[in-house]
C-alpha cells in the first residue's frame, strides 16, 4: 500500500493551451510535430492567434505535474503524491491550484510576484502534438523555496522522486539537492530525458544528475539524440537504453533501469546488461484524440506501481494502460476512476 507523500515531483507547472491547428500554422511558426521546444520571440504571437483562430482548451499541465497527477489518479490514495514548482499570482495560477488539489496532489507552489504563470501551446495535427513552452513564472523557481522547512519536509517524507528533464533548464541546484538526498538515504530518484533540446543544450547539467538516476525515462527520439550528443555511433534504441543503464552511478544501492517508449512500438527496458521489450496496447487510429501527455501518463502509470514495489512488468503494463487512456482524450486528462488491474 502506498503511503501519504510517498512520491514527490518537481517541475515546471504550465497551463496547456491546446488546439487542433493545420499545417500552414505549423509552417508559419516553424513547428515540427512530435517535438517540444521553448518559445522564442517569433512564437509569442501564436498564443493569441491560436485563441482567436481555433477552438482552444485550457488544461493544467507541465510534464512532471502531468505524471504526478496520473500517478495520483492510479493510486486513488489522497495525498500519496506531492509536487513543487513555480506559478504566478494570477488567474491561471489559481486555476492550476484548484485543478491540482481536485486531483488529490499535495501541491506546494512557489508563487512569483512578477512573472505570469507559464503556458504551453499544444498544437495538434492528425493526433500528433507539438509543444511550445513559454515558461514565464515556471522559470523563476528557486532552491530557497525547496529549503524551507515545510517544503523540505516533503522531501524527507517521500521515498520516490520524479523530475522531468525540463526542470534542468530552471533549477539544477534544486535537482541536485534532491538527488543527493535520495542517494544518501537509499531512496529512488528518477528523471526523464524529456526532449531532444535538453540532451543537446543542457548536456552538462543532465550529465551531473545522471549518476543519481535510478530510473531514466525517455522516448526513441530523445534516446537517439542523447546517443548522438555523446558520440555513440548507433541509432539502435535497445543498444542506447543499455548504454544509459550502464552509465556510472553515484550510489551502489540501486542499479539503473532505462525505460524508453517508442509510440506504438514496444517499450524498451534495459537493466542488468539485458534488454526486454514490452508490447503496448494498440489503438485504432480513429480512437486517437491526441498524443499530448502520452509520455507523461506512461511515467505516471509506471510510478504508481513502482511506489508499491510491484515488478517491472506491472509497472510497464500500468504505464501503457495510462498512456492508452490519455491519448483517447484531449490533453492529459482522465476519467474519474482507473480501470486497471
Amino acid at each position: 500500500m502506498a503511503s501519504e507523500g510517498i512520491l514527490l515531483g518537481m517541475g515546471n507547472p504550465l497551463l496547456d493551451i491546446s488546439a487542433v491547428v493545420d499545417d500552414d500554422f505549423l509552417q508559419k511558426y516553424d513547428i515540427k510535430l512530435n517535438n517540444a521546444i521553448l518559445a522564442e520571440d517569433k512564437h509569442i504571437p501564436m498564443y493569441d492567434e491560436m485563441a482567436s483562430k481555433y477552438t482552444v482548451e485550457f488544461i493544467a499541465g507541465g510534464a512532471t505535474q502531468n505524471s504526478i497527477k496520473v500517478a495520483q489518479w492510479m493510486l486513488q490514495i489522497p495525498g500519496a503524491t506531492s509536487y513543487m514548482g513555480c506559478i504566478g499570482k494570477d488567474k491561471f495560477g489559481e486555476e492550476m491550484k484548484k485543478n491540482s488539489m481536485k486531483a488529490g496532489v499535495n501541491v506546494h507552489y512557489y508563487e512569483d510576484e512578477a512573472a505570469p504563470t507559464g503556458t504551453c501551446a499544444v498544437c495538434v495535427v492528425g493526433g500528433e502534438r507539438s509543444l511550445i513552452a513559454n515558461l514565464s513564472a515556471a522559470n523563476c523557481y528557486k532552491s530557497e523555496h525547496l529549503k524551507r522547512p515545510e517544503n523540505w519536509a516533503l522531501v524527507e517524507k517521500a521515498k520516490y522522486f520524479y523530475i522531468a528533464g525540463f526542470f534542468l533548464t530552471v533549477s539544477p541546484e534544486s535537482i541536485m539537492l534532491v538527488a543527493e538526498h535520495a542517494a544518501a538515504n537509499n531512496k529512488i530518484f528518477t528523471m526523464n530525458l524529456s526532449a531532444p533540446f535538453i540532451c543537446e543544450f543542457f548536456k552538462d547539467v543532465q550529465e551531473n544528475a545522471l549518476p543519481y538516476m535510478d530510473y531514466v525515462f525517455g522516448n526513441e527520439t530523445e534516446a537517439r539524440t542523447f546517443a548522438k550528443v555523446h558520440g555513440w555511433e548507433t541509432e539502435n534504441v535497445e543498444e542506447i537504453a543499455l548504454k544509459i543503464s550502464q552509465w556510472p552511478k553515484a550510489s551502489g544501492a540501486h542499479k539503473r533501469i532505462t525505460v524508453i517508449t517508442q509510440g506504438a512500438d514496444p517499450v524498451v527496458v534495459a537493466e542488468d546488461g539485458k534488454v526486454k521489450l514490452f508490447p503496448v496496447i494498440l489503438l485504432p487510429k480513429e480512437k486517437l484524440v491526441d498524443t499530448n501527455g502520452a509520455g507523461d501518463a506512461f511515467v505516471g502509470g509506471f510510478l504508481s506501481q513502482l511506489v508499491q514495489e510491484k515488478p517491472i512488468e506491472d509497472c510497464v503494463k500500468a504505464g501503457c494502460y495510462a498512456a492508452n487512456v490519455i491519448i483517447q482524450r484531449s490533453g492529459c486528462t482522465y476519467p474519474e476512476k482507473p480501470d486497471f488491474s
